[in-house]
């Protein structure tokens, strides 16, 4: 007999509680040959993962976001307050592992407690039973990020569900602004007076906040994923019009296809779109200006990704609508061709996406179009990617090519509904993905 499906939060919390159970046996089992220095662990607080876990696999990233600016009005940073941010995994893992960025920090970033856990259900700040682990770096529970610098966390042998809500907690002492932060988080993240790093139940986080603090990563430790996706973008990638808390950007339903779809590569899927951002210029003239351009920001947001196989470059509606605007479609070619030689260094392979349609967006006028038009002419050619995601014939109404079709629209003619992030993640070729598709010419 067929069983109706369970709800989305009861299925959530199935999810979370047996991985939890998973992580304690886990856990009891690498514990039993050592713990820190070949000491067995017994401790509560005992970090559980100074070294890699024993078993073979490999680190790839799960998620990651692009440090894209200094929060407003952060001087004095978050001094004795606890940050809980919710992130959201793509592949799972039975290892973990966080990346802080302090990248628009003028001082040092003093980190003296954080922790990483399974989310008890989603966008929920209460941990999962027995998933809470505290995090060390280089053997000690207490960091320092330099600024303009990021810090990477030891290792915690902790089961990692795929598709599942993470909370990655820090806690400062001292004031250390301004902070480093993504605004269009399109999540619900939290914060609390003092230290409540380890609090499971999550009743002292009573702030809520959209954006996520200090945190860029978070890598696992994988038997099954073969590397990661990197997606390269603005604001259509960085899903500014999904709805907030339902994991609907484009990328999200790439991951979910990755997970499920037979024969697709198992990879992670890291989403580094910027709202605003462009290929060419940055909002200034600055190693760490705010938002800094996608030439700028690919060793850091690309290259340096763990685990990065393939990128997925979606970057040029910003070069030709914001001041001062680029009306020569050669010059944002150049720019994506100087990106594809860098990929192309290191062994990446190049996804590029067509421009996708604005008419009857604020303040768009023809010529504009007209550079579209060109950039997308010059993708279409080849030349230019080793693949074409051709993101503006799968958005735009065949009535009127130059805008979005309405089921698509999110009302402001520029950025995809849900629906149009759904079926931009439909039209990637995930074979062009695995590397094995021929270039588009």
């Amino acid at each position: 007999m067929n069983r109706p499906p369970l709800p989305r939060g009861t299925a959530y919390a199935v999810l979370a509680a047996l991985a939890a159970v998973v992580i304690i046996i886990s856990t009891a089992i690498f514990l039993g040959t050592g713990g820190r220095d070949g000491r067995a662990a017994t401790g509560s607080h005992e970090n559980h993962g100074s070294a890699e876990p024993a078993a073979t696999g490999q680190w790839v990233g799960s998620w990651a976001t692009a440090p894209a600016a200094a929060e407003p009005n952060t001087a004095g940073g978050y001094a004795g307050m606890s940050i809980r941010n919710v992130v959201h995994t793509s592949i799972g893992g039975t290892g973990a592992r966080i990346q802080l960025s302090n990248l628009y920090g003028t001082t040092p970033l003093a980190v003296t407690h954080a922790s990483l856990a399974v989310a008890a259900a989603p966008g929920s700040p209460a941990a999962a039973p027995g998933s809470m682990q505290r995090l060390t770096f280089a053997g000690q529970p207490t960091a320092t990020v330099p600024a303009g610098g990021s810090l990477l966390s030891d290792p915690v042998r902790m089961v990692v569900p795929a598709a599942a809500d993470l909370l990655v907690t820090t806690y400062s002492p001292t004031p250390s602004g301004p902070v480093t932060y993504h605004p269009h988080a399109r999540q619900t993240s939290f914060v609390a007076k003092g230290d409540h790093t380890e609090e499971p139940l999550g009743t002292a986080y009573t702030t809520k906040t959209p954006y996520w603090r200090y945190v860029s990563a978070v890598d696992v430790w994988t038997q099954e994923a073969h590397g990661a996706v990197v997606a390269l973008g603005d604001s259509i990638t960085d899903g500014v019009t999904a709805t907030a808390g339902s994991n609907h950007r484009w990328t999200d339903f790439l991951a979910a296809r990755l997970r499920t779809e037979p024969g697709a590569p198992r990879y992670g899927v890291l989403n580094e779109g910027i709202s605003g951002n462009r290929i060419l210029l940055s909002n200034a003239p600055s190693p760490t200006a705010n938002n800094l351009s996608g030439v700028s920001r690919f060793e850091r947001d690309v290259l340096g990704r763990t685990g990065a196989r393939v990128v997925v470059i979606a970057l040029g509606v910003n070069d030709i609508l914001r001041k001062p605007q680029v009306d020569n479609p050669q010059q944002i070619i150049d720019g994506l061709r100087s990106m594809v030689r860098r990929a192309h260094e290191r062994g990446l392979r190049v996804v590029g996406s067509t421009l996708m349609p604005f008419k009857g967006h604020k303040g768009v006028v023809e010529r504009q179009e007209v550079t579209r038009q060109g950039v997308n002419q010059i993708i279409r050619s080849g030349g230019v990617f080793d693949s074409v995601v051709d993101f503006d014939r799968t958005l735009r109404d065949p009535a009127v090519p130059e805008r979005l079709l309405p089921a698509y629209d999110s009302g402001d003619h520029l950025h995809p509904s849900d629906a149009g992030y759904e079926a931009m993640a439909r039209t990637l070729d995930l074979e062009a993905l695995k590397g094995e598709a021929a270039a588009a010419l």
